[in-house]
């Protein structure tokens, strides 16, 4: 296992996950290997560390809800160690083609799949999935970070094709809402808002989810969710993916896990996951964050049942505020109460 290193020198208020090697002793024992035909039951919950060439003749049939892939980018790129290299289009498609085809019978008939993609990707990605899956819709969400280019567009955008297996599928429209500040306050005829709310905090209107996602940060060394892992999707955008696409309880499998936000998300959700990660250390890491929410429930930029926009840190927290403000006030008005019947029953 190649260590993902503790002793690079970090900034004091940095919040990047780490592990030490007590860590990673621990959390090895807790990691699975697949070596012949298992049941859901058996894989429910669990980090297998093997690659997934050799793992996906022993998965279960017919047991995922929800299917999320977040494969090697058609770029040369080192993971850990492990360098998946850039190739043809046509050889990346049929690389694509390789997996896709032996993960088919692990899914439902009503599963949903998104599959990950850039500019360089997307072309492939598009071209396997038609012809095994009804295509409904390529995800366009915004980086905001990128190297800009002098003769070209700063890439600063990623896809992620969104895709079913049948016409019966989950989706749950009104879980995805995205909390958007009003500026322009437009009223009816008797003055009243017009689809937006007036509150405490502000002004506020739950807008319906686009396939054009500019509410996403990428994790970086101030979130606690931040990993050295190099493509490192954020919690935020796996949750829109699993409130979306699954319930509670349904299973949810990523046969590309790295450092586990799939499973984390899953778990703090209330579903069923699993997931394949060939890098032990990576491995390692999923592990320690799914201990830890056990702990932290919270999902960066997902607060009181809604999605709010990026940098609306300011407006979750006073909602936040308020929230708890009612919900004292509630106990205290209930105690009261209480008290009340209580002296009265004494009274009688």
């Amino acid at each position: 296992m190649k260590e993902l290193s503790t002793e690079k020198k970090r900034a004091p208020r940095n919040k990047t996950i780490t592990l030490t090697e007590e860590e990673k002793f621990f959390y090895i024992k807790e990691l699975i290997k697949l070596s012949g035909q298992t049941t859901p039951t058996q894989i429910e919950n669990k980090t297998i560390n093997q690659d997934l060439f050799e793992v996906l003749e022993f998965l279960p049939k017919g047991f995922v809800d929800l299917l999320f892939v977040d494969p090697p980018y058609n770029i040369t790129k080192n993971f850990n160690g492990n360098t998946f290299k850039e190739m043809p289009s046509s050889e990346y498609a049929e690389w694509i083609e390789s997996w896709i085809t032996k993960l088919i019978p692990t899914l439902k008939k009503t599963a949903s799949i998104y599959i990950c993609g850039d500019w360089k990707s997307s072309g492939a990605i598009q071209q396997v999935v038609e012809k095994h899956f009804k295509v409904r819709n390529r995800i366009t969400w915004e980086r905001e970070k990128g190297r800009g280019a002098k003769k070209n567009w700063k890439n600063n955008t990623e896809d992620i094709w969104f895709c079913t297996v049948s016409d019966d599928f989950v989706f749950n429209v009104e879980a995805v809402k995205l909390k958007k500040k009003i500026i322009a306050l437009y009223t009816n005829e008797t003055g009243e808002p017009k689809d937006w709310e007036k509150t405490e905090e502000g002004d506020f209107r739950l807008t319906y989810p686009s396939n054009i996602w500019t509410d996403i940060s990428i994790p970086f060394w101030s979130m606690p969710e931040n990993t050295d892992h190099p493509t490192q999707k954020p919690e935020k955008l796996l949750a829109k993916i699993i409130l979306a696409s699954s319930n509670k309880g349904d299973f949810v499998f990523d046969p590309f896990l790295g450092v586990g936000t799939t499973a984390v998300v899953a778990k703090k959700l209330g579903r069923k996951f699993a997931g394949v990660e060939i890098d032990e250390a990576y491995a390692c890491l999923a592990q320690k964050r799914l201990h830890e929410a056990e702990k932290e429930k919270a999902i960066q930029g997902y607060y009181d049942g809604v999605f709010w926009e990026r940098n609306s840190t300011k407006d979750q927290k006073e909602t936040k505020r308020l929230v708890e403000r009612a919900t004292m006030m509630k106990k205290t008005r209930l105690s009261l109460k209480s008290t009340i019947t209580s002296k009265n029953i004494f009274l009688l």
